[in-house]
């Protein structure tokens, strides 16, 4: 003691300690000769109160010093059952079935149902007077795990990939989910919504597994149906072959042609490609998105509005033939009262000039190698157009329209005013009877005649088709980017 005396009072004692005063809980136990066990006991008490005093801290705000405290480290595992229900409530489905595998009480209390249940409701929209899930032992859980969740890629709207092409729309509907296919009419009205009929269901049998059941065909329905998804298409093969009475013939009233066995077989293996709605723009010349319009007596065949900076465009969606309008914005055609009308071969002179301009256009940008060259000046249907605005086109003045002398049309109930007419131009791809395509063009008319219909005459053909708005409403549609929707158009 006296030598650390001697050493402690060497220079200035401010500051400065003894070094027994910083010996440490050991080395102080073993200079006074007491037992190392006793000192880790009496260390461990010392912790222990240290720890009970922070947490009081944390608890009341302060410490009994007065000064703020640090709160302690809070785990997601700490909050109460009810309040972790509350919360995984209002997650995604797809992060709950990661979120059960991260620890067990997670795993328990995700088999509460009302989570599920309320999953089900906000994501498929499943209402909660559903039939009793006791009637074939299966929980929401359940069905959201072996139902909505593997098959949740189909829902929407897709296109037949066939020679006759037709819309399919894939709802959830009740405990399952239903393939509804357009099946035109033979007497159908322009404005009257879509009529669909089931081509196939998926549901959950007391097997506790998702079923594939095929509602088409003549004998055997429903049957068996395999099924394939991928991204953006999904197939379907049937064991059955009787779908003879499902394919467009039967529109013809049975005087059309005879499918031979392989076409028939080709009913059987179907392919599906997604499709996506158009975006809407501010600036649009009209609302775009799905119209239907009367091409022949067998029904009405369904088209898309879509528009891309200087040109818009109308896809041919059902029937055989692969067409496509173009709408040049920005090449609008003079109505002059629509005395234009009254005259076949003026009109027809004047739609031939400015096509010959658009072409030639094209060419020397083709030549120049200008970017707009490339896909006709195409831009992402999200841009506005640079044509004729949407507000331009509602404040146009109506002028009498008639058809030309000359022009048929499957549809004679068409409006009998307009607001503009603006140049466009069908292209139709046609195949060979050796493989070969090859494109043809057909310059005609673009007619606006108010924001739900339009209309088209072919100068070539001296034909006109009437445009109605469908009516029906449709969910899971949306592209996820433009980018897709432009993949999807080409």
């Amino acid at each position: 003691m006296e030598e650390c005396a001697c050493i402690c009072s060497l220079g200035s004692s401010r500051g400065r300690r003894c070094r027994q005063q910083r010996q440490g809980p050991a080395e102080t136990a073993a200079a006074e000769g007491k037992p190392a066990r006793h000192q880790q006991k009496s260390t461990s008490r010392r912790r222990r109160r240290r720890r009970r005093r922070r947490q009081r801290g944390a608890v009341q705000g302060v410490e009994e010093s007065g000064a703020p405290c640090r709160p302690t480290h809070c785990s997601l595992q700490d909050l109460p059952v009810e309040m972790l229900v509350e919360i995984f409530a209002w997650l995604p489905g797809t992060d709950l079935l990661s979120l059960a595998q991260a620890c067990t009480r997670f795993h328990h209390i995700l088999h509460i149902d009302s989570i599920w249940r309320r999953r089900c409701r906000e994501e498929f929209g499943v209402g909660e007077n559903l039939q009793n899930l006791e009637t074939i032992g299966m929980s929401y859980r359940e069905v959201y795990a072996k139902l909505f969740h593997p098959y949740r890629h189909i829902l929407g709207l897709w296109q037949l990939g066939h020679d006759y092409r037709r819309l399919l729309n894939v709802v959830v509907d009740g405990l399952g989910i239903t393939g509804w296919m357009y099946g035109p009419s033979l007497h159908p009205h322009l404005d009257d919504p879509l009529q669909f009929e089931p081509a196939f269901r998926i549901r959950l049998t007391e097997r506790k597994s998702a079923a594939v059941e095929c509602m088409e065909g003549h004998i055997s329905r429903p049957h068996h149906r395999h099924m394939q998804i991928r991204k953006d298409r999904f197939t379907t093969q049937c064991d059955k072959t009787d779908h003879l009475t499902d394919s467009p013939t039967r529109l013809r009233g049975g005087r059309g042609l005879v499918l031979s066995q392989e076409d028939t077989q080709g009913f059987d293996f179907l392919v599906y490609h997604r499709l996506y709605l158009p975006p809407s723009h501010p600036d649009d010349l009209i609302r775009p998105g799905l119209f239907q319009g009367k091409y022949d007596p067998f029904g009405l065949s369904i088209v898309m509005l879509s528009f891309h900076g200087k040109y818009a465009r109308v896809t041919k969606i059902t029937g055989y033939s692969n067409e496509i309008l173009d709408i040049h914005l920005k090449r609008r055609i003079q109505l002059r009262d629509g005395e234009i009308f009254r005259n076949f071969n003026e009109l027809s002179r004047v739609v031939q000039e400015i096509d010959e301009q658009v072409i030639r256009e094209q060419q020397q940008q083709q030549k120049n190698g200008t970017e707009e060259s490339e896909g006709h000046g195409w831009q992402s249907p999200a841009q506005p157009s640079v044509g004729e605005s949407g507000a331009a086109a509602s404040e146009e003045q109506p002028v009498p329209f008639v058809l030309p002398v000359g022009v048929r049309s499957m549809d004679q109930n068409y409006p009998r005013s307009c607001r503009m007419c603006l140049c466009a131009g069908v292209d139709t791809v046609i195949v060979t009877r050796h493989g070969f395509p090859y494109c043809m063009h057909y310059p005609g008319v673009f007619i606006l005649f108010d924001e739900d219909h339009f209309g088209f005459i072919c100068l070539e053909l001296k034909y006109f088709i009437l445009y109605g708005r469908v009516q029906n409403t449709f969910q899971n549609v949306e592209a996820p980017s433009p980018q897709a929707f432009l993949e999807m158009l080409y």
